[in-house]
Parts: C-alpha cells; structure tokens; sequence
C-alpha cells in the first residue's frame, strides 16, 4: 500500500501519480512570469482541482486534467506549479 501525503502538504505537479488528485497552491518564483500568465490562461489557477491521468515513465509529458480539459506537462514547468493534497473524493 502506497502512503500519500496528508491533506495540505505542498508539493509539485510533478509528483503526483496516475489517479491522484490534488489543488493548485500556485507558483514557485523560478517559473518566468510569461509562464505563470499562460498556464492560467490554461485554467491552472491557485484553488483549482488537478488531477493526473497518465504519468509514462523515462521522464516522458504526464498527462493532466484541469477544468475538464486534458493537458500534456513536462517537468520543466510542472515541476513549478505547486499543488497541496486534497482528501480522498467519495
């Protein structure tokens, strides 16, 4: 059985795996202000629901779901949006 982080804790977008779920806390400050505008523009807001559908190994694009739209990251920049653990969904 995999241990998951207790609810609240900060990580990155890049450690969630296939299934989890998570809450967008925003930005660390290394991601280029150019970045942050887009990725909101995407729908990647502080508060929104994140989900991760895919996560292929050898450092492959995971996969995500934000405001019912698919998206593809690398770690390059989902390694800079940070996320907090949400409780398990019913």
């Amino acid at each position: 059985m995999e241990m998951k982080p207790p609810p609240g804790t900060t990580r990155t977008l890049w450690s969630l795996r296939r299934g989890e779920h998570c809450a967008i806390a925003g930005y660390d400050d290394l991601l280029a202000e150019a970045y942050k505008v887009r990725l909101m523009e995407f729908g990647f807001y502080p508060g929104e629901t994140v989900s991760c559908l895919q996560s292929p190994g050898f450092g492959a694009p995971k996969v995500y779901r934000v405001n019912n739209t698919i998206y593809s990251l690398d770690d390059e920049i989902a390694d800079h949006i940070l996320v907090e653990s949400t409780p398990p969904r019913d």
